[in-house]
């Protein structure tokens, strides 16, 4: 009896677990919470990648890499144009930026909670202009230092890329092009006492002995005039224009930032001859050719250039009283709320229902 009623029971147990009753409550539609919460979270997700596809897109940047230049040819591939940019600020966001870096000042930022909180009436104290006043004539002035000083930039930099170079054709002859037009792999000419525009393999010069000094002080601040050699296979030519009818490859290391070395080769196919390049056979961008007349191939133009990527972000000029002055508005703070605190702790100890005028007396008694 009690064996019949055990496989009752498990007959009863396994037909309900395949019944309909089940597969029915197993698949319940989606309820309208389910799917709100269900279109939330895609939405969430959507605006995660989103966001990481726009910061990933904004602080990508260029895989630095070795390249080869056939002398005489133009490059197929797509580098940086060679245009010094100094700016700061841009039209779009100068205002932004200049809030920023003054209310990244303590004592700016100080003084802006302050003249915030008075359009609280309870913590009102005197008039509005009286807070807004100073704090805005300050902030003017700031932005008319900051744009004026940006402006300097944006003349110094558009001589700069504006200064005119001759650079060597094919034709055989000789073509006036901008500074800001110059590319990878151009042959470019140098006169004497006029700056170098872009880091460049030195190939030719005018001097027999196929050398000539450079003046560096404004790369590294060496008053001293350095020695450059031109590339001997190069040199020993009859010509400029044979530049063009031979077969040769400058290999060039991936853009770095140290002035002092360099690692390259010069390779002529047709003889199959290789001479290695050191720093000796280079001239910087931002250097002043010293003696002769060079003609160099360019190898690295714009923010791949030795003086650009050594050179610092602009800064906002901030003086010594300015920053004494904000640590001392530091101080002027914490003892604030220290007294805030300490006139609390008195007069929540004598009661709650005194008024904070009480405390203060307490405080001066004590």
């Amino acid at each position: 009896m009690l064996s019949a009623d055990v496989g009752d029971f498990e007959a009863d147990e396994s037909q309900y677990l395949l019944s309909d009753t089940d597969t029915e409550t197993r698949t319940v539609p989606m309820t309208g919470s389910r799917r709100l919460c269900c279109f939330s979270y895609c939405i969430r997700n959507f605006c995660s990648w989103l966001c990481d596809c726009m910061v990933g897109c904004c602080s990508r940047r260029r895989q630095l890499a070795a390249r080869s230049i056939r002398v005489g040819h133009q490059t197929t591939e797509k580098y940086p144009p060679n245009v010094i940019r100094n700016q700061k600020y841009n039209f779009i966001s100068f205002i932004p930026l200049v809030l920023f870096e003054q209310f990244k000042f303590f004592l700016n930022l100080y003084f802006l909670v302050m003249a915030t909180s008075q359009f609280i009436p309870e913590l009102r104290i005197g008039y509005l202009y009286t807070y807004w006043g100073p704090l805005g004539f300050v902030i003017l002035v700031t932005m008319i230092r900051e744009a004026v000083d940006d402006v300097r930039r944006r003349q110094r930099d558009n001589e700069v890329n504006q200064q005119r170079y001759k650079k060597l054709t094919s034709h055989g002859g000789q073509r006036t092009i901008s500074s800001a037009n110059i590319k990878v792999g151009d042959l470019i000419f140098v006169e004497k006492d006029q700056r170098v525009p872009a880091d460049m393999v030195f190939l030719r010069t005018t001097e027999t002995n196929g050398a000539c000094f450079i003046r560096t002080d404004q790369l590294d601040g060496e008053t001293d005039w350095k020695l450059r050699l031109a590339v001997p296979a190069t040199q020993k030519l009859e010509t400029n224009e044979e530049l063009f009818s031979m077969d040769a490859t400058v290999y060039a290391e991936k853009p770095q930032k140290d002035i002092h070395n360099f690692i390259g080769n010069f390779a002529k196919h047709d003889t199959e001859t290789e001479e290695s390049l050191g720093v000796e056979n280079t001239v910087w961008a931002g250097t002043v050719v010293a003696s002769g007349r060079l003609l160099g191939l360019v190898v690295y133009t714009g923010c791949e250039t030795r003086s650009v990527m050594n050179n610092a972000a602009p800064r906002s000029k901030t003086g010594l009283l300015d920053l004494e002055i904000n640590n001392l508005t530091k101080v002027c703070l914490f003892f604030q709320f220290l007294d805030l605190i300490l006139n609390y702790i008195l007069v929540s100890s004598c009661g709650e229902d005194l008024p904070l005028s009480y405390g203060l007396l307490v405080v001066r008694d004590h």
